[in-house]
């Protein structure tokens, strides 16, 4: 993190051109930003943060019977655990030197993420792109690929599209006013989206390598929409995205 951090230091100082501003990218990369979108008024899973020493009565008073425990600045479920009441003693030792390396993060366990899966909202500008959703593999509650979490093409309903727009229409209001790609996670509980994860630092499903979720027309609005955000309007951007890797 100090590295990455230093890095965009560097970036900004030197004027680099990025996609998203600096700002934005260094307000992401510490997962303590939900909070500033829950109280923007973003519906957020319940979550609660701790730091060394606070471990232990965090999990005794959430009261929550199945949760997940993971730093606030991270990916790919690094250092992520599930964990239930029954573990909390044998595994105290365990939690109390994570949270001297990282300020953890606690989270009820949703269990739609198996059921109905987690969804991924991609948006160039405000515009919708694409959507997948993710299930973890039996027996596990990652749905990342290379703990064996699977993902497919899915095509969300219109009120859960502009649930996931309504997350980046908050950023203004925080300081944000530039937001040229986005990726929304969530999970849908209640009949609302609930925030998990909002991604605009690293794009992963943003970009087009994986073209076959994204089968749309050649000038489809995503695609428009991100030439449009990164200010081109040659004929011959629309024609390469498009195509994608060889």
């Amino acid at each position: 993190w100090a590295e990455f951090s230093a890095w965009l230091d560097r970036i900004g100082s030197l004027d680099v051109p990025v996609i998203n501003p600096v700002p934005l990218l260094r307000w992401n990369a510490d997962k303590r930003y939900l909070l500033a979108l829950e109280l923007a008024g973003v519906p957020v899973v319940p979550t609660r943060f701790v730091e060394a020493g606070q471990i232990m009565p965090a999990l005794e008073a959430c009261g929550w019977r199945d949760l997940v425990v993971k730093p606030t600045v991270s990916g790919g479920a690094w250092d992520t655990l599930r964990l239930k009441p029954a573990e909390f003693s044998a595994r105290a030792a365990e939690l109390e030197l994570l949270a001297r390396k990282h300020t953890l993060m606690l989270q009820p366990y949703l269990p739609e993420v198996e059921t109905d899966g987690e969804w991924s909202l991609v948006y160039f500008g405000s515009e919708f792109s694409h959507a997948v959703r993710k299930r973890p593999k039996a027996g596990d509650f990652r749905v990342q690929e290379k703990h064996g979490g699977g993902h497919e093409r899915a095509e969300p309903g219109v009120e859960l599209v502009a649930q996931g727009r309504a997350v980046l229409a908050a950023l203004p209001g925080l300081g944000f006013d530039t937001c040229l790609y986005a990726r929304v996670d969530g999970v849908v509980s209640g009949g609302r989206l609930l925030l998990m994860e909002l991604e605009v630092l690293e794009p992963h499903h943003l970009s087009f390598e994986r073209w076959q979720l994204i089968d749309r027309a050649p000038h489809g609005p995503h695609v428009e929409a991100l030439v449009h955000a990164l200010g081109e309007v040659d004929e011959r951007c629309l024609v390469e995205l498009h195509r994608g890797p060889a």
